[in-house]
């Protein structure tokens, strides 16, 4: 017998809430998007305390970042595969509680191996949710209104983040790193609870055969290069196991397009790509992820390690941008509708790129103020990038391709969020050896690694402009 109530039908939900419903539903996948970026964005925070905590240099410590994006990353491919095989009330459900369970756990581990074994965990589950809210809203909405929709749901997945680090900071200073991981749990209580009386009985389920062997090359491609990044800087370009690392990654990925065109249900279609926007627009997901993940892991600590701050002042210091970022989205969203998403994306990322630019150029010498400025400038950018490139990656995309479609542009921005945090970490403490651990010296390093992340927006600039400018 279910401890749950009886799945209400589709007709029974729309009959009862009206054009309210599709929003309603809407939300609550928010919700659980809002519980697993919680997830990534608040711990952060935590990273200088647990390098004490725990004795252990940037290179260790990032693999508590990049173990969980790389988790992330990977488990978001078999979500179109589960969607058909589960339906989507059960998914939903399910991942939720793995999400709930492996946060606890993480709040009482004793040792960072069980701690970077729970945040695995989180990203597993991050991962899965995050494709579905992109999927709901190309299927709830009409096109004319896709860009409102995705503001607002981009709108709510950032509204909580934005004052994260803020509310970390707190309880890292008054609870300790253990309360970090906590924080996403009240968002898992009210996406369980919205979701038993909101999201429909399942159709009936696909069972076509899951595609293990490309699963396996894929998730190759993304552990042996953050490996490959991370021996770079301990064993050299030239050692055997780095050239080995990327000698892997290479060859997984021309065996996975081998693989692709000959099986009939591949876990990505390639034919996905003879659409240009959408093509382009993988290589933006790319860049933009490996952008902005760097940032979000690098300005933290810039803050704590370059100048100074206690956490609680450093989150303080990015709570106008997230805040700016947050109340922009819904506007963002809007201009989605009636200009070119294409154009908009284009114009995010170039304020975005001039934001690192500027933090590249002042190093430690930035003033508070101008820190505060030079974040609000960036997020106003990333406001108008995340409504905007979703749908202009995915606008011509057929019914049946979305799934996937959906789950590739997530894929590829955080395969490109684990490159960013794995190299500017690795990049940081390299740059750091060479200049030296004098004050001067590590604001060479900041500076350097700031331009790095400035050199990955120019190149999304770059795939950005090569999308096409209409979709049929």
């Amino acid at each position: 017998m279910s401890l749950l109530p009886r799945a209400p039908t589709l007709d029974a939900l729309q009959e009862r809430y009206g054009a309210r419903y599709k929003w309603m539903a809407l939300f609550t996948v928010a919700f659980g998007s809002v519980a697993a970026v919680l997830s990534s964005t608040s711990f952060n925070v935590a990273i200088p305390t647990l390098a004490r905590e725990f004795g252990l240099g940037q290179d260790k410590i990032q693999w508590a970042v990049t173990g969980f994006m790389a988790a992330m990353t990977i488990s978001m491919l078999p979500t179109p595969w589960l969607l058909n095989r589960l339906g989507f009330r059960r998914y939903f459900l399910s991942i939720i509680a793995l999400l709930a369970a492996a946060s606890i756990a993480g709040s009482l581990a004793t040792n960072f191996s069980f701690l970077v074994f729970t945040r695995v965990l989180q990203g597993v589950a991050a991962g899965m949710l995050q494709p579905l809210g992109t999927l709901s809203v190309m299927r709830l909405f009409p096109q004319e209104r896709q860009g409102r929709a995705m503001g607002l749901l981009t709108f709510s997945i950032v509204l909580a983040p934005a004052v994260a680090p803020t509310i970390g900071g707190l309880l890292l200073d008054h609870f300790g790193w253990e309360a970090i991981f906590l924080i996403n749990l009240p968002m898992c209580l009210i996406a369980c609870i919205a979701a038993v009386f909101l999201i429909p009985q399942s159709q009936e389920q696909k069972t076509t055969s899951f595609d293990w062997f490309g699963v396996a090359l894929l998730g190759l491609v993304a552990l042996s290069s953050v490996e490959g990044v991370a021996s770079l800087h301990q064993n050299g370009l030239l050692s055997a196991w780095t050239l080995l690392c990327f000698g892997g990654t290479l060859a997984a990925l021309i065996l996975f397009i081998w693989h692709a065109r000959r099986n009939e249900h591949p876990i990505v279609r390639l034919d996905l790509f003879h659409n240009r926007s959408f093509a382009m627009g993988t290589i933006v997901s790319l860049a933009y992820g490996f952008g902005i993940y760097a940032s979000t892991y690098l300005i933290p600590v810039f803050l704590q390690s370059a100048l100074g701050f206690s956490a609680t002042v450093a989150g303080m210091a990015l709570l106008p941008g997230g805040i700016t970022l947050a109340l922009m989205l819904p506007f963002a969203g809007h201009m989605a509708d009636r200009h070119s998403p294409r154009l908009i994306t284009m114009i995010g990322l170039g304020l975005f790129c001039l934001s690192f630019i500027l933090f590249a150029i002042m190093g430690s010498r930035v003033s508070y103020v101008e820190l505060i400025a030079f974040t609000v400038l960036g997020r106003f950018g990333l406001a108008m990038i995340l409504p905007s490139l979703t749908l202009a990656s995915l606008r011509g995309m057929e019914p049946h391709q979305l799934p996937q479609s959906s789950m590739v542009v997530s894929y590829t921005r955080q395969l490109g969020g684990v490159f960013g945090v794995a190299i500017s970490a690795v990049f940081l403490e390299w740059r750091g050896t060479v200049h030296g651990l004098t004050e001067s010296g590590i604001s060479s390093a900041y500076s350097e690694t700031f331009a790095l992340l400035a050199a990955a927006f120019c190149l999304a600039l770059l795939a950005a402009s090569r999308m096409r400018r209409k979709v049929p």
